[in-house]
């Protein structure tokens, strides 16, 4: 049987510091890796080419900025 929201958040409660400070760490890498999945589905999808366009069309009139 799963675990409600509230059970869980009352188990991460009773845990040490120490093993709150490392599930924060393991959550903060699933959302980088979950971010970035979905930046690469974009980015094969096309979603993002409209970005290389507006980067193109800045460099062909000498707007495009430095980062």
């Amino acid at each position: 049987m799963a675990l409600t929201l509230e059970q869980i958040q009352a188990e991460i409660n009773a845990l040490p510091p120490q093993d709150i400070a490392h599930l924060r760490e393991w959550l903060i890498a699933q959302d980088w890796q979950q971010w970035d999945q979905q930046i690469e589905a974009d980015s094969n999808s096309g979603k993002l080419d409209f970005l290389f366009t507006e980067a193109m069309d800045a460099k062909k009139t000498a707007t495009l900025e430095d980062l």
